[in-house]
Formats: C-alpha cells, sequence, structure tokens
C-alpha cells in the first residue's frame, strides 16, 4: 500500500460511464450487452485504488474505456478536472495515462527485441530528439523495473513470465505517465513471482509519484497494494470503501460472499470464519436481472430487491453501498 500523503484533488474522475455492446441476436436482430452500467468513482493523486470482483463483471471493460480504449458509450472520464471528449484530449491524455496488461505472453511482439517493444511509446509520441537520447531513455526504463543492459537486445520469448511483464511494466512508464490501469497484472505469474512484481509497483508508486486503478480478481493482491477498493457485479459498483473497512466490516451480501472466501493462514480462525456460498449462477450480462442485479443470488433479497435498483451511495463518509437493506443486514 502506497505511503504517499495523496491530495484530496483527485487526478482521475469516473461519471456516469456505461460501455455497451451491440450483440448480435439472430435476423438483422441485436440487444446490448452492458458490460458496464453506470459507475461512478474517482482516484485521488498518489494512490491505488483497487477494482475487483468475478470473471466478466466489467473489471476490465472499465479499465480499457477509462483510457478511450473502447469509445464510452455514455457518461464522462475527468482528468485534473478537464473532461476527455475530444480525439486532441485523448491523445494528449494518453501520454499521462497507460496500461499494464493482464497476459505478458501475449502482450509483447514476438518479433520485436526488448529495446524496440520499450521504445515504441517514445516513437509514437515523439519523445526524443537523436538515437542516443532514445537508448538512454530505454535504459533508465529498464533499470526502474530491474532489468539491465544486456537485456535489450533479447526477444521477449528468451525471458521468464516474471520478466516479461517487467519489460510490459517498463513499456507502460515510456510516456512519464502519472496514471496506470494495471489489468490484472499478476494472475498469469508464478505466486512466487507476484510478490515480487507488486512489491515493485509499490517502490514504483513512490519513487515516480503514480497513481494506479488496479484490477484483479485475487483480494488478498488487492488488499496488500490498494488505499481503497471498489467491488464490481455484473457491470455495477456494489461497494467502495477504506480497503481494510471492506475486509474488516464488509456491508453489502455480496463483498461479504467474497471476503468469506478469502483463504486465511490461521487454521482456528479459518474454522471459524462462515464461509458464505452464493447460489445459482452469475446471470448474462445480456439478460440482467431487473432490479438489483445481484437480488437472484442474494440471501437478504426481498421483493423490492426484484423492483428497483438500489442507488449507490454515501452511508458512512468515504463508503458507498448499493443495497436496499445495508443498515437491517448489518
Amino acid at each position: 500500500m502506497s505511503t504517499n500523503n495523496h491530495s484530496e484533488q483527485p487526478i482521475i474522475e469516473v461519471r456516469h460511464l456505461k460501455q455497451y455492446f451491440n450483440i448480435s441476436t439472430g435476423f438483422f436482430q441485436s440487444r446490448p450487452l452492458k458490460a458496464v452500467d453506470d459507475i461512478s468513482f474517482s482516484i485521488r493523486e498518489g494512490e491505488t485504488l483497487g477494482l475487483v470482483g468475478e470473471s466478466g463483471c466489467g473489471k476490465t471493460t472499465a479499465g480499457r474505456t477509462i483510457l478511450h480504449l473502447y469509445k464510452p458509450t455514455d457518461g464522462e472520464v475527468i482528468y485534473r478536472g478537464k473532461p476527455i471528449k475530444t480525439a486532441k484530449d485523448i491523445e494528449q491524455f494518453r501520454t499521462k495515462a497507460t496500461m499494464v496488461f493482464q497476459d505478458p505472453y501475449s502482450s509483447l511482439d514476438p518479433r520485436m527485441t526488448v529495446a524496440d517493444i520499450i521504445g515504441e511509446p517514445l516513437d509514437v509520441h515523439h519523445m526524443y530528439k537523436t538515437k542516443e537520447e532514445r537508448r538512454e531513455k530505454i535504459l533508465e526504463l529498464m533499470s526502474h523495473v530491474g532489468l539491465n543492459s544486456e537485456h535489450a537486445a533479447r526477444y521477449a520469448h528468451e525471458f521468464s513470465g516474471g520478466q516479461r511483464q517487467r519489460v510490459g511494466i517498463a513499456r507502460s512508464l515510456a510516456v512519464n505517465p502519472d496514471f496506470i490501469v494495471c489489468d490484472e497484472p499478476v494472475s498469469a505469474l508464478d505466486v512466487s513471482i507476484q510478490a515480487q512484481v507488486i512489491n515493485m509497483f509499490d517502490e514504483l508508486q513512490d519513487r515516480l509519484g503514480l497513481t494506479y486503478l488496479f484490477i484483479a480478481h485475487d483480494l488478498l493482491v488487492v488488499r496488500h497494494i490498494s488505499d481503497r477498493i471498489a467491488v464490481m457485479y455484473l457491470g455495477r459498483m456494489v461497494e467502495l470503501a477504506d480497503a481494510n473497512e471492506i475486509y474488516d466490516r464488509p456491508l453489502h451480501p455480496y463483498t461479504k460472499a467474497l471476503i468469506s472466501a478469502v483463504p486465511v493462514p490461521d487454521p482456528k480462525t479459518a474454522r471459524e470464519n462462515k464461509r458464505i456460498a452464493l447460489s445459482g449462477e452469475i446471470p448474462s450480462p445480456l439478460n440482467a436481472p431487473a432490479g438489483c442485479p445481484f437480488h437472484t443470488r442474494c440471501p437478504y433479497a426481498q421483493p423490492k430487491c426484484k423492483e428497483s435498483m438500489p442507488p449507490f451511495e454515501e452511508v458512512e463518509k468515504g463508503r458507498y453501498v448499493a443495497c436496499h437493506r445495508t443498515a437491517e443486514i448489518n
């Protein structure tokens, strides 16, 4: 977890963001798949916001839509107080906001050397004057992530998964960004390597003053690195709070179930912890249920949960929950 003093001014604000994909359902007909359905939050400078949820809940789509890799269906993204709207806004934003992708195997071009992979953003944004300056910048980026100069002429397939992810991280740092979307950056790595990469994210944050949106499904990883955690379910945000608050006192029924499934190293505590088993499968985002999206699997569901969508509202200072029954069940 970063130890930076976060400024109160948000670096990124997301307001009512929606990302719908039209899916063909047969003869000249289509339906919207609501991958991200009206989410709002902000990230303060120097902090890490963890974004968690099961596979298919819209976490990755949210991250990519924030960076405008997908054009938002609705809503807006505001960077340092300025909405990102025009092509020029997006181009400028891309020199300040980058992404580390999930799979270090498929996100690196096998035909390019490590130096060219890391240098590609420098080429795209014309960020050097001479070949020598380009080379110096690439070697500096490599040293930031623990790679040495003799790695520069090698190809991605010559590296281990952890080293490849370091190459991907160096590439994301090339444009000197201040905001990085980390899309499940350690889920494809061995557990022993995960800790090294997470620690490196922490060190880079402190050294370079970075702000992260850290997307993951592993709650232990997210707790280690995040200042606050947002929980997504079926395209919507259901809870947002300080990382320790979410762990020690989850309020939303879905968050309670997620936390109850996190392994506990102490056998005595593990025996006392009651695992909350959710019934049924996650509904398809193509056929999302009316009302609260979680009501089909929620042990506390009542008729009103099927009828109306609970607002995502502040129930305590800095703590947001979308549940009709928060006060009753906690």
